[in-house]
């Protein structure tokens, strides 16, 4: 599994609409082969920095997802509302949360 996470600090005048543009996308983004779990997080210190979580059965799914039609409408959208260039990273599951806890039992 790969673990996908992609911050975005927005400008205070755009988070909002890139509430609605999220809200709007994310289920399609869920239901895109390969795609497992999206999250959206929220910095507590400052409202305005925004990071989105998923999983990803592979590289080659993420990518796929990034070479399509819906990624580029959702990515044109949002880049014109940061206040500051997006970082994102991607990490491959070494020890997962359920193989962790079954050797807690």
């Amino acid at each position: 599994m790969l673990v996908r996470l992609v911050r975005m600090t927005f400008r205070p005048d755009a988070l909002e609409t890139f509430l609605e543009i999220f809200d709007a996308s994310s289920p399609q983004i869920l239901a895109f082969p390969g795609c497992h779990h999206l999250e959206l997080w929220q910095d507590p210190r400052y409202e305005g920095i925004v990071t989105t979580y998923s999983h990803w059965t592979d590289a080659e799914a993420l990518d796929a997802y990034r070479h399509s039609a819906l990624f580029r409408e959702t990515w044109t959208r949002t880049r014109r509302l940061f206040a500051a260039p997006p970082v994102a990273r991607s990490h491959q599951v070494l020890r997962s949360a359920e193989v962790i806890a079954a050797q807690v039992d």
